[in-house]
């Protein structure tokens, strides 16, 4: 479990720097764009491993709740919806002018329904961080107004709409596989 916690404070750690304007300028006069992002990568690499081999290692044990039998229905919608907005977010789309954050809001609606749609102490302190993360990310955002200005491409919301269910579909089909949990009646 501590590797997993390594793991969830470095990656989610490093990516509230952007969260604190003072910290992340300084960082970025004192080492330059390019080594800044080099950094920023390095370090969210290294905690992305640490999350996923903490997550394997981390006993399943102790449970702490029962799955909520409503997240576990809606799960497959909301992780859909969640990876359009993934697609979105970096995208000249209408859906992200009209949502403004999407990536945090589609994290924060994937991070909610895995929570509750689990109920294992690993599943829920994983979950659980990201779903923090993802409120805390939003409140600062709003704040600083982090927003860039654009001009939508309805081609690029077809791209993030098309390319968020086909990927769902496929990360739902081969869940199991990849995360030892059978998402959807097809999987494998």
């Amino acid at each position: 479990m501590e590797i997993l916690i390594a793991g969830l404070v470095v990656f989610l750690g490093i990516h509230l720097v952007p969260a604190v304007p003072g910290l992340r300028n300084a960082l970025f006069r004192s080492l330059g764009e390019k080594k800044y992002k080099a950094l920023f990568s390095l370090v969210s690499l290294i905690g992305l491993v640490l999350i996923v081999v903490g997550y394997g290692h981390a006993p399943s044990e102790p449970k702490l709740f029962d799955p909520f039998p409503g997240a576990v229905r809606i799960a497959p919608l909301a992780v859909t919806v969640s990876f359009v907005l993934f697609a979105a977010a970096n995208m000249r789309t209408y859906i992200r002018r009209a949502v403004r954050h999407p990536q945090l809001i589609g994290l924060g609606i994937w991070s909610a329904v895995h929570l509750l749609a689990n109920g294992e102490l690993r599943a829920t302190v994983l979950f659980g961080a990201f779903l923090a993360y993802a409120v805390v990310d939003l409140i600062s955002a709003v704040a600083r107004h982090a927003t860039k200005t654009f001009t939508p491409v309805l081609r690029q919301d077809v791209m993030a709409v098309v390319g968020g269910v086909v990927l769902a579909l496929l990360v739902m089909s081969f869940h199991r596989q990849l995360f030892g949990v059978l998402a959807v009646p097809w999987g494998r």
